[in-house]
């Protein structure tokens, strides 16, 4: 989603063995593992060629501005950045790469990029984008073409779609996002649940029968509602909005390539009751209507809800929470958001040519799998995968009994090859499934027109379907090309 997020902070920094991973993520430093591309990084688009620093390149610090790393302080990006300047320092290549955090929610840091871009007040040569803003960005001139083989065939197709804007590759996939539907398992079981493990074929419809089956089985003080979720006032409430938008019309487009509105109200009244399907005070912890991603969180480690829409990032934090046998995680039912973050290359920058290397080591195989496996999703399909060639990231992975980001004891459950233990089973097929946001130019105008319009759906006075679409149709008509 990222999206307009806020995150829970992780305590302990991460005590990365850099001299191992630069050995075992030599190939990535170069590009290894892409398919069917031209490593030498022409691939067909615009844009310096990636793998050596451009003739006008000039020597010094790569500066690689981004939100807050979710795994903590000193986390898996700063690892993998300090990985590739270990090797640059025994190139002696004169470069090297650093990492600024901005502060602030998603639409701080993306007002704070846009004005250090514009102005050309900070020397920022990466930054790390929201999928979400990279058409606005592209648009306005503030960051480069890309060479097309920076996106190959591994990357997940419905990821590498965040890639693109006009025909052009102007940002590579780093770590993604997508909705998923975390539950008390336990819960489950004791109101004699047939299957408290779920899985991929659950419906809204079967949720609802599953939280009126724990209303009748669960005493009344187990729990205040059924779910929760995000619908504050902020992107939490689109991402929402989409996701009912998108299971109710599978074949919703609300703008076309070209980030035109293509919506009309029969969909948008469709789309509309779903959302007040999905939001019934019958269902829905009351506190959702008001709460971002780090309050959901918490009502439901408080023990509030039984079920909860979150990011994957969350798996770790639910984890120091509960065991194996309280939390559960599954597909979110319906369709679900995608979300996440991509690097691109800046026009302001000076070192063009090296700064698309440093993106395809942070992006390359063994870069993902080590974002895997510390919490991130990853954006490549062979991060999920069994292999022998070597891509497991063994240098920064938990190992038997530390957690992947320093905090001791780790208490994820984990496949035998270091993965979290849901990520090929749920998480790839969720990413593979999940829609995107409109993507538009003038997204940040589309989303606070959703997030206004839609407000009064959980409001007094509500009106009807029929009028609240009529009312968000003339809105987006006004605040988009059409």
């Amino acid at each position: 989603m990222t999206r307009n997020r806020t995150r829970r902070p992780t305590a302990g920094p991460v005590a990365p063995l850099l001299a191992l991973l630069l050995v075992v993520v030599c190939a990535a430093c170069t590009g290894g593992g892409t398919r069917g591309t031209d490593e030498g990084g022409g691939g067909g688009g615009g844009g310096t060629a990636a793998g050596s620093a451009a003739p006008g390149d000039v020597t010094g610090h790569i500066v690689v501005a981004s939100g807050r790393d979710v795994t903590g302080k000193n986390g898996i990006r700063q690892q993998l950045i300090d990985a590739w300047n270990l090797r640059e320092q025994r190139r002696n290549s004169g470069f090297r790469a650093r990492l600024v955090e901005l502060s602030g929610s998603a639409d701080e840091q993306r007002s704070q990029l846009l004005g250090a871009l514009q102005s050309r007040s900070a020397a920022y040569d990466v930054v790390n984008l929201d999928v979400t803003w990279v058409p606005e960005f592209a648009t306005a001139d503030l960051i480069e073409p890309l060479p097309r083989n920076l996106v190959d065939a591994d990357i997940i197709p419905s990821v590498a779609g965040t890639a693109w804007w006009d025909g052009e590759v102007y940002a590579v996939p780093f770590n993604s996002d997508v909705g998923l539907l975390y539950y008390r398992r336990d819960h489950l079981k004791r109101a004699g649940v047939e299957r408290p493990d779920l899985g991929d074929d659950l419906t809204w419809n079967g949720l609802r029968g599953l939280v009126e089956a724990l209303d009748a089985q669960t005493a009344p003080d187990t729990y205040e509602k059924g779910w929760t979720t995000q619908l504050a006032a902020y992107e939490g409430r689109t991402v929402n909005a989409v996701e009912a938008f998108a299971s109710a019309v599978p074949d919703l487009e609300l703008v076309d390539e070209k980030g035109r509105y293509t919506g009309d109200v029969d969909e948008l009244t469709d789309g509309i009751a779903e959302l007040r399907r999905r939001t019934e005070t019958a269902y829905t912890l009351q506190d959702a209507h008001s709460s971002d991603e780090d309050a959901s969180l918490s009502d439901f480690a408080e023990g509030r809800t039984a079920f909860l829409r979150h990011w994957p990032s969350e798996y770790r934090t639910l984890y120091r929470t509960f065991s194996e046998d309280q939390l559960g995680v599954a597909p979110l039912p319906g369709r679900a958001v995608l979300g996440g973050q991509n690097l691109a290359v800046t026009g302001v920058s000076q070192r063009k040519g090296k700064a698309a290397e440093l993106i395809r080591f942070l992006t390359g195989k063994e870069s993902e799998r080590c974002l895997l496996e510390a919490g991130f999703a990853a954006t490549r399909t062979s991060a999920y995968e069994d292999s022998g060639d070597g891509e497991r990231c063994t240098a920064v992975g938990p190992g038997p009994s530390a957690s992947p980001t320093g905090e001791g004891a780790d208490p994820v459950p984990r496949d035998a090859g270091g993965r979290p233990a849901y990520a090929r089973d749920t998480l790839l097929p969720a990413l593979q499934k999940a829609v995107h946001r409109p993507r538009t130019p003038l997204y940040g105008a589309f989303t606070q027109t959703f997030t206004t319009r839609l407000g009064p759906l959980h409001g007094d006075g509500v009106p009807s379907d029929e009028d609240l679409a009529e009312q968000l149709d003339k809105a987006l008509r006004k605040a988009l090309p059409h």
